[in-house]
C-alpha cells in the first residue's frame, strides 16, 4: 500500500526544489554575512551614507524598472496596447525570477509570459528578447566605460567610448546586407537562429532609436546609481566604482549566476573594481567586501519592492 502523504510531500518537494534550493541559499549567505562582518557592520555603512541616500538610490533604481517596461510596451505596441500596468508587473515578475534563479534559467518566463498574458508567440518573444539583452550588454559596457574615460580623461579614450557607443546604430543600418551575407555562408542549421535575430529586431530606425535610446539611458542610470553607491560605501574612485557595478552586473548578466547572484554578485562587483584601480590592501579589500555585499543587497531589495508595487498596478488581462 501506498503512503500518499508520504508521496505527496515527495511530489511537492520535487515541484518547490528550485525554491527550496534558492531559499536555503539565501540563509546561508545571510549566515555567511554574519559570520564574517556581521550584520550591524554591513548595516552601519549607511549610517555614514545617509539613508537619505539609500532611498534616492532605491528610487533610481525602481525608475529604471518603469523605463525597462516602456521599452517592451513600444516594441510591442499591438500587444501591449492600454495595458502598461499589465506589463509592468509581467517584467518585474522576469525580473525577480532572473534575480533569484540560478544560471539564467529566469530569462525563459519572458517569453512564456508574454503568450499567456497577451498572446505573443513564443518564437518571436524569445526573437525580440534575445535582440534586447544584445542591446542590454553593449550598453551596460558602454555605461562603465564612462568610468573609465571620466578617470583618465584623456580625448582617446573619449573617442574609443563614443566609437563603441554608436556600434548599434552602425550594425542596425547594415542589418540587410548583414543578413543575406549570414544566410549565404552560414550552414543550414544556423538559417533558423539568423531568421529569428532579424525578426527580433525593431520595425524600423525610428522603432530601433527608441529602443536603443531607452536601453542605454536604463542601464547609464543603473550603472550610475550603483557606482555612486560602491564610492559612497567603500570610498572608492570614479573609475573602479564604474568598474565594480560592471563587474556586479556581468555575473547577472552572463550565465554563471548563482541563486539570487549569491556570492557572485559580490565577487564580479569586487573583481570589477579591482581591475579598474581599486586598493586591493587588507583593509580597502575588507572595506570593499561590505559595501559589494550591501550593493548587492540594495539590487535584491529594489527587486523585491517593485515586484510588490507593480502588484497593484493592473489586473492580468485575460487571453482568449
Amino acid at each position: 500500500m501506498k503512503n500518499y502523504p508520504v508521496a505527496s510531500r515527495r511530489a511537492w518537494i520535487i515541484r518547490h526544489a528550485m525554491t527550496l534550493g534558492t531559499v536555503a541559499i539565501i540563509v546561508v549567505y545571510a549566515a555567511f554575512i554574519q559570520w564574517v562582518w556581521g550584520w550591524q557592520g554591513i548595516v552601519s555603512l549607511w549610517n555614514g551614507a545617509g539613508w537619505t541616500s539609500a532611498l534616492i538610490a532605491l528610487a533610481l533604481l525602481l525608475c529604471t524598472y518603469v523605463l525597462r517596461t516602456w521599452r517592451i510596451y513600444d516594441y510591442f505596441p499591438k500587444e501591449t496596447g492600454g495595458h502598461f500596468g499589465t506589463l509592468l508587473r509581467l517584467v518585474q515578475v522576469h525580473n525577480l525570477l532572473n534575480v533569484m534563479l540560478p544560471f539564467r534559467t529566469g530569462e525563459a518566463s519572458f517569453p512564456l509570459l508574454m503568450k499567456r498574458e497577451f498572446g505573443l508567440p513564443l518564437a518571436r518573444g524569445t526573437s525580440a528578447l534575445f535582440v534586447m539583452r544584445l542591446f542590454d550588454l553593449h550598453a551596460l559596457l558602454a555605461a562603465a566605460g564612462t568610468g573609465f574615460a571620466l578617470e583618465t580623461g584623456k580625448a582617446w579614450t573619449w573617442g574609443l567610448w563614443l566609437l563603441f557607443l554608436i556600434l548599434p546604430a552602425a550594425a542596425f543600418a547594415i542589418r540587410k546586407p548583414v543578413f543575406r551575407l549570414a544566410a549565404k555562408f552560414l550552414p543550414s542549421r544556423a538559417e533558423k537562429l539568423v531568421e529569428e535575430v532579424e525578426a527580433g529586431l525593431p520595425f524600423d530606425a525610428w522603432a530601433f532609436a527608441r529602443a536603443w535610446g531607452a536601453t542605454l539611458i536604463n542601464w547609464f542610470t543603473k550603472i550610475a546609481v550603483l557606482a555612486w553607491v560602491l564610492g559612497l560605501l567603500g570610498d572608492l574612485p570614479i573609475a573602479a566604482g564604474f568598474g565594480g557595478a560592471l563587474g556586479g552586473e556581468l555575473s547577472s548578466v552572463l550565465p554563471v549566476h548563482a541563486p539570487a547572484g549569491v556570492g557572485t554578485y559580490p565577487a564580479g562587483i569586487t573583481a570589477g573594481a579591482l581591475a579598474f584601480g581599486a586598493d586591493a590592501g587588507r583593509e580597502a579589500l575588507e572595506e570593499l567586501g561590505r559595501a559589494a555585499v550591501n550593493t548587492h543587497l540594495l539590487v535584491i531589495v529594489s527587486s523585491l519592492v517593485g515586484t510588490a508595487l507593480s502588484l497593484f498596478a493592473a489586473r492580468p488581462k485575460k487571453t482568449g
